[in-house]
């Protein structure tokens, strides 16, 4: 009957990383309920607060409906709706206007955090365009971890929650918050209840670090002072496993005296962490195998991140806890189709040449354009002239670090198209704003390309306005115009059947069953070695000179140096209600986080006249916002910890949403990059806080009892 509610499986998708399995229960195309599967893969029946409100985001009354195209000048917040046909014509001539001018790389495709299919698909855009950039925040979320494991054992390690470890080092990585990709607080918790130890390193005392047996209150920006440091200890007292380092490790010896100078002592002083400290929980997590390694995007959020990762996979490497189970494992894939197939990678064979940081020489591999070096490109026309580009899942003006700098590059560039499902500040900003489905309004793919060695299916569960077509429909139907057609089908989901194939399944078949996962293999070096030159963990880099990297992981200095005049250190942390940038304008959502929140430890809030509920001035050397004060001890004196990814809805698109009043990347700068990555500092910058007063000169009102005036969402 038309008035029963219809349960459908499905998974989570754009709401978090994690991709929780739920039931969603619909009657008369709307979402009535959404329930965590007990059955799920990784939740087990767990749902976070996002997944519970995400219907909201279908029904919202500002969501985007119709595609819009600018009015006069850009910014200015005038608009025409058009239709489908208009827009995909428009954005088209655009961007072949450019490749006639400037060639194709004259074309950036820029995307946030991977959500889904719509990512593969916008490289396989891109390939077959012609353009070798791709640009996406890797550099800073994913891509040093993955890489720096595959040049260092061949893969990229992740944590096996699936099986038993008698311990979990959790480092920079706050689950119970924010799940990240593929691994979800459910089932470490469910490890936890049944014995499993944690050790926490994190600048914040979070939920977990509760639960631990050891937290070390790290100086936010010091992680590979302390990564080495814990070598010190594995390594000088004999912890390590003594039969793998033996068999399958090269460069011990090189290691080992690499390390000698990072003694506790010596690296207390910079970490923050106490020597006997440090020595505890390095013996602790040497002799608890199989122990686990999950670590956090914060590690990658500076510009020694593949120190760090380095020193953490050498960590693993030496306990013998490389691809064992309970350990950091090499996942293996289901029989899907391969990446490089499904995107055309044969179609421009000089891509690794031509792709923008490939003239800044960052880390081979790295197959998606950093940020600051794609701005480079648009502003200084180095290493060539970027001119237009097509944006989709993200919200760069807030989200890329250095805020001024993407404003620039925006307003700089000839034309470029926005695909949201609500208007952003960057959107604001664009050519052509087009109307996306959200994730359960399409059937999609989830978690195909990570590393995880699973996929989840998206079906979809009710329909989308009609002239809101999913991410994928969209980059399917640019694909048929600006390339040639038998790279495209005539409808979408035939990708999704290419990506199966191997598997004997179609998609129906395949979201009844929810899930592929590849078999559970360990030690398969055992048999073949690991994919390294030397066949073995490389501690030592055996071709650094060639790869143009650093042999060994080092310490060289924090991120920034000690700088009287920004005597505080300023870190950031994800907040539990949103996911970067999104979903601030959910009532559900909002009401539980209203208002961008530093943390301050009282301690600190004293020395400058500080109280709860204030808003306060917190200042770099790039520039300066407004937050509100929230006393805790969760966090070390000294350290201010900023909110990350504010904006303002309720304003209006003429101001992008005030983008510059609490935006933590106003505060960031490009002016150094890691040079393997490209990885801007976010974590351990210099900083200063003050009291908001009404004396002050903002960008924006302060009332006269220094709060920030609000609009009601």
């Amino acid at each position: 009957m038309a008035d029963e509610i219809r349960w459908i499986k499905t998974h989570c998708g754009r709401m978090d990383h994690g991709g929780c399995s739920l039931v969603v229960g619909v009657k008369d195309n709307r979402i009535i309920r959404v329930k965590g599967d007990p059955d799920g893969y990784l939740n087990r029946g767990y749902i976070c607060p996002k997944g519970l409100i995400s219907p909201d985001r279908l029904t919202h009354p500002g969501r985007l409906k119709h595609p819009l195209k600018r009015k006069g000048a850009r910014g200015d917040g005038n608009w025409e709706k058009v239709s489908w046909e208009e827009a995909i014509q428009t954005v088209c001539e655009n961007l072949r206007k450019v490749r006639e001018t400037h060639g194709a790389r004259g074309v950036a495709f820029c995307q946030g955090m991977p959500k889904g299919m719509e990512h593969f698909a916008m490289i396989r855009l891109a390939n077959t365009f012609g353009s070798p950039n791709v640009v996406a925040v890797q550099d800073v979320c994913h891509a040093p971890r993955e890489l720096t494991g595959i040049h260092t054992c061949g893969f990229y390690p992740v944590a096996d929650f699936h099986h038993k470890s008698r311990l979990v080092m959790v480092w920079g990585s706050n689950l119970t918050s924010t799940n990240e990709e593929g691994e979800i607080c459910s089932l470490l918790l469910e490890q936890v209840r049944n014995g499993t130890d944690l050790i926490v390193i994190d600048p914040r005392r979070t939920e977990l670090a509760k639960k631990s047996r050891h937290w070390l209150q790290i100086r936010p920006g010091a992680d590979n002072g302390l990564a080495l440091a814990f070598l010190n200890v594995i390594i000088e007292e004999g912890l390590y496993e003594k039969d793998f380092v033996e068999n399958w490790t090269h460069g011990f010896d090189e290691l080992s005296d690499q390390v000698k100078a990072y003694t506790p002592e010596k690296m207390s002083k910079v970490t923050w962490v106490e020597p006997g400290l440090i020595r505890e929980a390095a013996r602790s997590y040497a002799q608890s195998r199989p122990a686990a390694i999950q670590w956090g995007n914060p590690i990658e959020q500076n510009i020694h991140a593949f120190d760090t990762a380095r020193a953490l996979v050498c960590v693993m490497a030496i306990c013998g806890n490389l691809d064992v189970q309970g350990g950091n494992i090499h996942a293996s894939e289901p029989k899907i189709q391969g990446l490089g197939k499904f995107v055309k990678a044969d179609l421009i064979p000089l891509k690794r040449k031509e792709m923008i940081h490939a003239y800044h020489k960052t880390i081979p591999r790295l197959m998606t354009v950093p940020p600051a070096f794609f701005r480079k490109a648009v502003l200084e026309a180095f290493p060539y002239p970027v001119r237009a580009a097509y944006f989709h899942c993200t919200n760069p003006l807030i989200t890329y670090a250095d805020s001024q700098k993407t404003f620039e590059a925006l307003m700089n560039l000839d034309f470029f198209a926005v695909s949201d499902i609500f208007m952003t500040p960057t959107a604001a900003l664009a050519d052509m704003v087009l109307p996306a489905a959200t994730h359960f309004e399409f059937n999609d793919i989830g978690h195909y390309g990570i590393g995880h060695g699973c996929i989840l299916a998206r079906p979809k569960v009710v329909d989308p306005p009609e002239e809101c077509w999913p991410d994928i429909k969209i980059i399917n139907e640019l694909g048929r115009h600006l390339t040639r057609e038998e790279y495209w089908p005539k409808n979408y989901e035939t990708l999704l059947e290419e990506v199966l194939e191997p598997s004997g399944l179609n998609y129906t078949q395949f979201a009844q069953k929810g899930y592929l996962k590849g078999p559970d293999r360990f030690q398969k070096y055992l048999s073949s070695g690991f994919r390294t030159p030397t066949k073995k963990v490389e501690l030592c880099l055996s071709k650094a000179d060639g790869l143009g990297l650093p042999p060994l992981p080092r310490f060289t200095g924090l991120p920034q140096e000690n700088d009287p005049e920004y005597p505080l250190v300023l870190t950031s942390s994800k907040n539990a209600y949103y996911l970067h940038s999104s979903y601030r304008w959910l009532e559900g959502l909002r009401r539980h986080s209203p208002d961008p929140v530093s943390e301050i430890h009282p301690e600190t809030a004293a020395e400058y006249g500080i109280k709860e509920g204030e808003t306060v001035v917190i200042e770099t050397k790039k520039g300066r916002i407004t937050q509100t004060a929230r006393l805790t001890r969760n966090v070390p004196p000294g350290v201010i910890n900023g909110s990350y990814g504010w904006w303002f809805p309720e304003e209006s698109p003429e101001s992008q949403f005030q983008w510059k009043r609490s935006n933590f990347n106003i505060l960031t700068s490009v002016e150094e990059l890691g040079k393997e990555f490209g990885t801007p500092n976010l974590k351990g910058i210099g900083c200063r806080v003050a009291k908001a007063g009404k004396d002050r000169q903002y960008p924006y009102p302060v009332q006269e009892d220094g709060k920030i005036p609000q609009r009601k969402i």
